[in-house]
């Protein structure tokens, strides 16, 4: 049979201090068959440099953009090219661990589920701080109320696809509304989405974290627009 093949999508920006570690992570992480897609959203800093030099012999392909146009843009591109069986989100920070790939990929492979979400709070202590914590809550409560679903972390970067069921969704969001407009229209397609719980390695907004209150703002207006 087959062997399955995980595309990983990796989108960055300014991510200079953290892209090569987290690329080498993904490249150990516990999936045989891997293709790993670097979406590079026109950093300002030093990454591309580092993408050309160290990254690109550990990746399957670095795709650039232009111009800065945010992570749901890069998704999108990223989401494009990808052609293995199921395909999932990697920041390039290191908040997630490339090795709980299995526990989030592998309902997809067994035929399980088509759409996996790795919750950060499922069944275990919420982690972060308490302001992210309590949007989370709210803007997860919230789209769960129009799509029907029953998640716990709406908003969790590790989310897993079947290629074909991503692939289908024409996807407008260019930052971070990409969360609840795929999670409303997954909904729209009634399929289920299957969550398990994962680890979670907050990082601060001196170490680069780069959502902010404008983003919370524009998932509300998500949640409602494609309800």
């Amino acid at each position: 049979m087959k062997e399955k093949v995980l595309s990983i999508i990796i989108p960055c920006y300014n991510e200079q201090n953290s892209i090569l570690d987290l690329v080498r992570k993904v490249k150990d992480a516990p999936i045989e068959n891997k293709e790993i897609i670097v979406v590079d959203d026109c950093s300002k800093d030093n990454t591309r440099a580092i993408l050309e030099r160290d990254v690109r012999p550990l990746v399957s392909q670095i795709i650039y953009h232009d111009v800065n146009k945010g992570k749901g843009a890069a998704l999108r591109t990223g989401f494009a090219h990808a052609t293995g069986d199921a395909v999932i989100v990697q920041d390039a920070d290191l908040e997630y661990d490339p090795n709980e790939y299995p526990l989030v990929a592998g309902p997809i492979f067994s035929g399980e589920a088509e759409v996996v979400y790795g919750s950060r709070f499922l069944n275990q202590k919420r982690k972060g701080y308490l302001a992210n914590r309590l949007a989370n809550a709210f803007l997860t409560s919230l789209s769960n109320l129009f799509t029907g679903e029953k998640l716990t972390d709406m908003e969790t970067c590790y989310k897993c696809f079947k290629r074909e069921v991503i692939q289908s969704i024409a996807l407008e969001e260019n930052r971070f509304g990409f969360e609840p407009e795929v999670t409303a229209k997954i909904a729209k397609k009634n399929i289920r989405i299957l969550e398990v719980p994962i680890s979670y390695y907050p990082r601060t907004n001196e170490e680069g974290k780069k959502i902010g209150f404008k983003d919370g703002l524009r998932a509300i207006h998500c949640i409602w627009k494609y309800r």
